[in-house]
C-alpha cells in the first residue's frame, strides 16, 4: 500500500513536497516513483527511481526544477518540486513496480497511491 502526503495549493515559483510511505513487501525491490493526471487527460511520468535510488530519471518537463528521493530505512519516496509552474497543476500520484523500465507507461505500473492534488496558481 502507497500512502501519500502533501499537495495543496501554491503560487506560481514556489517550492512543494509530496511524498509517499509505503507498507507491506520489500520496499527496496520496488523501483518507485511519480506520475501525474490532469482531469480528462492520460496519466503521465514524471520521475522514478531504482531500488537503490542510484538511478533515476524525469520527464523533460519537470528536469531541473524536480528531483525525486527515497530512504529505503524508512520505506518512503519523496518528489521535491521547486519553481513550480500553473502547467505543474495536476493530481499526482506516488507509484511502485518491480521493473524500473515499467515507468515508461502507466499502464505498466503495478502499484499506486491515492493521488494528491498539486495547484500552481498564476
Amino acid at each position: 500500500q502507497l500512502l501519500q502526503s502533501g499537495g495543496g495549493l501554491v503560487q506560481a515559483g514556489s517550492s512543494m513536497r509530496v511524498s509517499c510511505a509505503a507498507t507491506g513487501g520489500s520496499f527496496s525491490v520496488y523501483a518507485v516513483g511519480w506520475f501525474r493526471q490532469v482531469p480528462g487527460k492520460d496519466r503521465v511520468f514524471v520521475a522514478a527511481t531504482s531500488g537503490s535510488g542510484h538511478i533515476a530519471r524525469y520527464a523533460d518537463s519537470v528536469k531541473g526544477r524536480f528531483t525525486i528521493s527515497r530512504d529505503n530505512a524508512k520505506n518512503t519516496v519523496s518528489l521535491e518540486m521547486n519553481s513550480l509552474r500553473p502547467e505543474d497543476t495536476a493530481v499526482y500520484y506516488c507509484a511502485a513496480d518491480p521493473d524500473y523500465g515499467a515507468f515508461t507507461d502507466a499502464i505498466n505500473i503495478d502499484y499506486w497511491g491515492g493521488g494528491t492534488w498539486v495547484t500552481v496558481s498564476s
